[in-house]
């Protein structure tokens, strides 16, 4: 119970961090975390939704991967659980998932605009996944069942971020840490991305020895410090 309990402060602080951040500022988005081999903790709704920055712990409820809600009091779980449940079937190096609405994401992809590793030293880690290639979901529709996953899934191979076309990301982690701030990282890419041909120039790749010269910070500087940041830049919550 201790440990479920850090984990429900965790998804919710983390839900928060998207909403900060612009990844997810109203009420549509959720955060998941594998807890056992057929459970999940996920970000549900209740009768008081109030959006993801005023996420509490509460908010964090135990499912089954078959959408069976372990506990009730009134919550219900996302109408997009699937795409939650698919990616954590599929994928057993992953644990946790972050499907978020960031706004510069979405237009990115639908201007037409791939996002590539246009920049090094600003996003280290950033450049690296965004070299491996950011896949593209083609369809924009609430991914609401398990056929509609199962297409996300394929599209997200073994990369770790999936955008979806006119609708948002999905990004996974081994941690929710880690899938937050690759949500994060996708997102000021695309930002960037749009920034430069609004002034009317054009995203390229970094040259390739460029690219081979940026270094692996280390998960203590990329992840820890990064998360550190993330969280002591929230507000209270009221």
């Amino acid at each position: 119970m201790t440990a479920l309990t850090e984990q429900r402060a965790l998804i919710a602080t983390a839900c928060r961090v998207l909403a900060h951040r612009g990844l997810a500022p109203g009420v549509l988005g959720h955060v998941s975390l594998r807890v056992g081999h057929d459970r999940c903790l996920v970000r549900c709704r209740g009768p008081q939704e109030r959006g993801l920055a005023f996420t509490q712990p509460a908010d964090v409820r135990l499912v089954t991967l078959d959408g069976e809600m372990l506990e009730g009091d009134g919550y219900t779980v996302p109408n997009e659980l699937p795409l939650h449940t698919e990616v954590l079937r599929a994928r057993p190096d992953v644990h946790a998932v972050v499907h978020a609405h960031p706004p510069d994401t979405v237009a990115a992809d639908l201007a037409g605009l791939t996002l590539r590793p246009i920049v090094g030293a600003f996003d280290i880690p950033g450049a690296h996944l965004a070299a491996g290639g950011v896949p593209v979901y083609p369809r924009a529709v609430l991914v609401r069942n398990r056929a509609l996953a199962r297409e996300m899934v394929a599209a997200l191979g073994d990369r770790p971020v999936v955008l979806l076309r006119g609708h948002g990301l999905t990004a996974t982690g081994a941690s929710v840490e880690e899938a937050v701030l690759r949500a994060r990282s996708v997102d000021t890419l695309a930002a960037m991305t749009l920034a430069v041909a609004r002034a009317g120039g054009i995203p390229r790749d970094l040259p390739p020895d460029d690219l081979a010269e940026l270094p692996d910070l280390g998960g203590g500087f990329t992840h820890d410090t990064a998360w550190r940041h993330e969280v002591a830049s929230l507000p209270p919550v009221s």
